[in-house]
């Protein structure tokens, strides 16, 4: 494998550190996100309750409390609750993208790799097809098949081991857009049934 590894060229030592860094940003997101989709489940039902009950303190502590996306969004809208709708949604959008863009952190670097690390691996396969062309001139172009199939496999190797590298780095890139998306679901659900709430206390006032 080593041997493999050291006759693909220059090129396959980016790729191999394109492929360390998508694993550690890979493993670190999924256990972030992990947390995070586990924290607050159902708070935006205990809120509501609680405002209906009209305890707002208590609203606020449950909130503030469950250290998570959804939670901090709720925290933000209630210190703005008594404001009009308006304001409240503006907030509510703001306080949405900004956890959002939290928990899609390292994201955009991962997509970027993804599409790099195939084009470094036929930069190298260029180069290797140019260093075996640069030995077939300098030998006056008596060159056997043999050696002029080594040079064009041992070229090729670099856009194989990037395509190898590429392809589970757009796997994880997808997975993990996945499930800020569906966090983000999740959060504008329990912020509609936090608007709800609002809309219907305010209606009984």
């Amino acid at each position: 494998m080593l041997e493999f590894f050291s006759k693909g060229g220059i090129c396959m030592w980016p790729i191999l550190l394109c492929s360390v860094i998508s694993l550690a940003i890979f493993i670190e997101r999924l256990i972030r996100i992990g947390k995070m989709r586990k924290r607050g489940q159902g708070l935006e039902y205990k809120v509501a309750e609680k405002l209906k009950n009209r305890d707002d303190q208590d609203a606020f502590a449950i909130a503030g409390q469950s250290n998570s996306p959804i939670g901090r969004v709720l925290v933000k809208a209630l210190e703005v609750k008594d404001q009009d709708r308006e304001t409240i949604e503006t907030v509510i959008v703001h306080a949405t993208d900004e956890e959002v863009q939290g928990l899609s952190r390292y994201l955009q670097a991962l997509a970027t790799m993804g599409n790099i690390v195939p084009m470094m691996g036929l930069l190298g396969t260029v180069m290797g097809m140019i260093k075996a062309f640069m030995v077939i001139q300098e030998m006056g172009g008596k060159v056997n098949s043999s050696v002029l199939a080594g040079g064009i496999w041992e070229a090729m190797l670099t856009t194989a081991f990037g395509l190898a590298v590429a392809l589970p780095i757009v796997v994880a890139h997808s997975y993990l857009l996945s499930m800020v998306n569906g966090y983000e679901s999740r959060i504008q659900q329990g912020s509609v049934l936090f608007l709800k709430t609002i809309s219907s206390l305010r209606n009984k006032a």
